[in-house]
C-alpha cells in the first residue's frame, strides 16, 4: 500500500478531550479521492499505527480532516497525537480506504455515539450534496464534549440532524421508537463505542431489522484475554511450515518469529489489514472487523488478534 507524506495545516480543539488536524499534500498535489465511511492509517509514531475516519466532505481533494479523541488507557495512539502532533509537522499516512461505505438506499439512518461522529458527519455531507433522504443522530453526554456542533449547525442539512445530550432529558435517544416499523429498503449506520454501537444494533435487531440493513464501524478492538487462553498450533498450506501459538503471543508474532511477515496495521482486529484464509479448523474470533455471517463461515481470520477454537488453524499462507 502506498503511504504519503500530509503536513499538518491546521490543529483545533474540537471539544473537551476532541482535536481536529487537517492534512495537506507535502508535495502540494492533490490528495487521492475517499468515500464517504474511509479511513486512513496514521504512522503516529516509529511503529505505532493507528486508524481515523476521515470526517470532511469527500468532495475535497486539498485536504484530508481527522479528529482524535484523547483515551484515558491510551496505548500511545491518542495520546501521541495530542501530546506530540504539532501545526506544521510531517505525518506519513496510508491512502484511504472503506470498509465501511454507505450502499444506494431510499431511506438512510445515521447514529453517531461521540467521536463516532468523524465517518458519519461524511456520510451526511455526501447524503445532503446527492439530495439523498437521511437523518442523523448524534448521541453525546454534553455540549463540550461533542465535536463539529458548528459546523452542523451551520450546514445545509442541520435541520436533518437531532442531538441527544445525556444531560439533557428532553433530548433523550428513544432507540426503540427511532427503529420501530422497520422498512426493507432503509439502512443504518451506526459508529462509536463499542457499548453504544451494541445497544444500537441490539435495538435495532429487536425491532426486527435484518443484518444486511446494518452498517457499523469499530474504533477499538475486543480486549482478548491472551495471557490465560491456551495455546493451540498453525499449519501454513504452502510450506508446511508448523508453529505452536502459546499463551501470551499473538498468530502474527509467532509467525514473524519464524521468518513469515503478515502484513498488519491497527493489530486490534478493527482494519482487517492482516485478513488471512483458513483452510481447515475453527478460528475464534476477537476481531471487530468481520460481520456475523462472514465469523460464521469460519474461512479467514484476523491473526493479529484472533485465535482457535480447534487444536489446530491450517492457513492459506
Amino acid at each position: 500500500m502506498t503511504n504519503l507524506t500530509v503536513r499538518v495545516t491546521q490543529r483545533a480543539e474540537e471539544a473537551e478531550g476532541i482535536c481536529s488536524f487537517e492534512l495537506v499534500s507535502q508535495s502540494g498535489d492533490e490528495l487521492p479521492a475517499f468515500s464517504a465511511g474511509a479511513h486512513i492509517d496514521v504512522h503516529v509514531a516509529p511503529g505505532l499505527v493507528r486508524q481515523y475516519s476521515l470526517s470532511n466532505d469527500p468532495s475535497e481533494r486539498h485536504r484530508y480532516r481527522i479528529a482524535v479523541l484523547r483515551e484515558e488507557n491510551s496505548r500511545g495512539g491518542s495520546a501521541g497525537m495530542h501530546e506530540k502532533v504539532q501545526l506544521g509537522d510531517a505525518l506519513c499516512i496510508s491512502e484511504p480506504r472503506n470498509h465501511f461505505p454507505l450502499v444506494d438506499a431510499p431511506r438512510t439512518i445515521l447514529v453517531a455515539g461521540g467521536i463516532g461522529v468523524t465517518p458519519i458527519l461524511a456520510m451526511a455531507q455526501t447524503l445532503h450534496a446527492q439530495g439523498l433522504p437521511f437523518e442523523m443522530h448524534y448521541c453525546g453526554r454534553s455540549s463540550n464534549r461533542m465535536a463539529f456542533l458548528v459546523e452542523i449547525g451551520a450546514s445545509g442539512f442541520s435541520k436533518q440532524v437531532t442531538l441527544h445530550r445525556d444531560d439533557l432529558p428532553e433530548e433523550k435517544f428513544d432507540a426503540r421508537a427511532l427503529f420501530a416499523a422497520p422498512s426493507m429498503d432503509a439502512h443504518l449506520y451506526v459508529c462509536g463505542p463499542s457499548g453504544f454501537m451494541d445497544f444500537v444494533l441490539e435495538t435495532a435487531r429487536d425491532q426486527g431489522w435484518s443484518d444486511n440493513q446494518l452498517h457499523r464501524e469499530y474504533f477499538a478492538g475486543v480486549a482478548a484475554a491472551l495471557e490465560t487462553d491456551g495455546s493451540f498450533e498453525v499449519r501454513l498450506a504452502r510450506t508446511g511450515l508448523k508453529c505452536q501459538v502459546p499463551a501470551g503471543k499473538t498468530v502474527v508474532e509467532i509467525l514473524a518469529a519464524h521468518g513469515v511477515e503478515v502484513e498488519t496495521s491497527c493489530e486490534a482486529g478493527v482494519c482487517g489489514t492482516c485478513l488471512t484464509r483458513v483452510l481447515e479448523g475453527i478460528p475464534d474470533h476477537r476481531d471487530t472487523f468481520l460481520t456475523d455471517a462472514e465469523r460464521a463461515a469460519n474461512d479467514q481470520f484476523t491473526p493479529c488478534c484472533s485465535r482457535a477454537s480447534s487444536p489446530c488453524l491450517v492457513l492459506d499462507l
